[in-house]
């Protein structure tokens, strides 16, 4: 998660985790989803595409067309004109929108315990907490052996996502090993996520990859990520480097805590991705006063 949006969530951060599910939100914006106003999901826009994977997954891919909509924070009807959306894996599908389920896929959740053995430890023995999110913990993905423990639990999440109907699964914290303190790296996390992706894959499942423009063309290449799902990259002039690994198959997030002029221009300039929108920070439903949606 981008800085700018860390500021902005550091005061409710505390009160949104409480209501998080095992399964819910990490290090985006607002806090996992109370409710669901869909059934279960299918795909939306013309440009979704069933492929197979490398891995032997079949998938089909999000939507390029229409609008995107990233209801974390709470499911609600999607505005006129969505065709894809994200929601927790607490949540189900938006009915008759492609629908992609979050899940934190490098840090645990708050009211989830794990054995000690699968988190980072501080010099002083204490479990490593995020320090943008109290409560969650890094997951150790040292060794390959700590990864084949962590992957079968963060499994029973995708699992659940594919059980549901959701087509898609988005998994956080990529970048936790920045947060790491120097004991994990980003060859580890490739290694870990792959582990994830053909999981995900094998449940037929699209993935995609959150932020972490370090992966490069690895993303797609080496672990699989279908497509993108980028936080502020208009706000840190990182689009181009999503777009050029995935073309079209990249939903852009902007918040109102930082925008680059207005989101006229930021919709304007020719390396913003079509599905960019534009979403308060903590993610709410259309009933808060807060609630901000605009889509390029």
């Amino acid at each position: 998660m981008h800085s700018v949006l860390a500021a902005s969530l550091a005061l409710g951060a505390v009160a949104a985790l409480v209501a998080c599910a095992a399964t819910g939100t990490g290090s985006s914006g607002g806090s996992g989803s109370t409710g669901s106003s869909g059934g279960s999901g299918s795909t939306g826009g013309s440009e979704s595409a069933s492929v197979a994977r490398t891995d032997g997954g079949h998938v089909t891919l999000p939507p390029t067309s229409g609008a995107a909509d990233y209801q974390l924070g709470g499911a609600y009807q999607p505005p006129a004109g969505v065709t894809v959306v994200t929601r927790d894996s607490t949540s189900h599908p938006a009915a008759g929108v492609y629908s992609i389920c979050y899940v934190n896929g490098f840090q645990t959740q708050p009211d989830v315990k794990w054995p000690s053995d699968l988190y980072l430890h501080t010099a002083s023995g204490a479990p490593l907490v995020d320090p943008g999110w109290p409560g969650e913990h890094i997951i150790d993905i040292s060794t390959a052996a700590k990864r084949t423990a962590a992957a079968a639990r963060i499994d029973e999440s995708t699992d659940l996502c594919a059980k549901k109907g959701f087509k898609a699964v988005e998994f956080d914290n990529l970048d936790s090993y920045t947060r790491s303190k120097k004991q994990l790296t980003l060859g580890e996390a490739v290694s870990f996520a792959t582990l994830l992706v053909a999981h995900a894959h094998a449940q037929g499942l699209a993935a995609g990859q959150k932020n972490t423009t370090q992966l490069g063309s690895r993303g797609k290449a080496e672990i699989g990520y279908d497509f993108a799902v980028a936080e502020q990259c208009d706000l840190y002039s990182e689009c181009p480097a999503y777009t050029k690994v995935y073309g079209k198959h990249v939903i852009d997030i902007e918040y109102t805590a930082g925008l680059r002029g207005t989101f006229a221009q930021v919709c304007a300039r020719k390396t913003t991705p079509p599905l960019t929108i534009l979403r308060d920070v903590d993610l709410t439903t259309p009933a808060s006063s807060r609630y901000v949606y605009r889509h390029c």
